[in-house]
């Protein structure tokens, strides 16, 4: 062991479920992290849409903190979910629904992000190339045709990741 290095420690798991009223306390709280990180997707997803980036990753504290809260809840659903099949099939069925609503959404989010994403390094290596064209010497080779340039004389342009 490295001196002055510590280990990790394992957040403490919550135990899985053992009554009723646990298992709709857990539901309940899973149903509000969903709904919660919801709502911070859509309008990350509102902003990405409109262009407004900037606002869009202030959200990204929040959404973050929400993730780990519902992995979390997740966690103990998983460990739950036996005793939840057979004591709340209904409260199962219900939170299996709107899981699959929650994944939707969350693919429209990624889906818009990954757009933006794409478009934003299309820009960027549009105007690279030309900061490239409009630097560099105009050569052509012996039959005419224009020659592109050395790679080893092209320089890379920098981008600022923050906005």
């Amino acid at each position: 062991m490295t001196p002055g290095f510590r280990e990790p420690r394992a957040s403490p798991a919550l135990p899985p479920v053992a009554t009723p009223a646990d298992a709709r306390k857990l539901a309940e709280d899973m149903l509000d992290t969903m709904n919660a990180l919801l709502a911070v997707i859509e309008r990350e997803t509102e902003l990405v849409r409109a262009g407004k980036i900037r606002e869009g990753m202030a959200l990204e504290s929040q959404k973050s903190g929400l993730s780990r809260r519902y992995a979390g809840e997740i966690g103990r659903f998983r460990a739950s979910q036996a005793y939840m099949m057979q004591s709340v099939p209904d409260l199962l069925a219900a939170l299996q629904r709107h899981h699959e609503t929650f994944r939707a959404m969350l693919q429209v989010n990624l889906t818009v992000l990954a757009t933006a994403h794409a478009v934003s390094e299309g820009i960027v290596r549009g105007v690279s190339a030309e900061a490239q064209r409009l630097t560099l010497p105009q050569t052509y080779t012996a039959s005419g045709q224009r020659s592109a340039p050395p790679r080893q004389h092209t320089s890379p342009i920098a981008v600022s990741r923050t906005l």
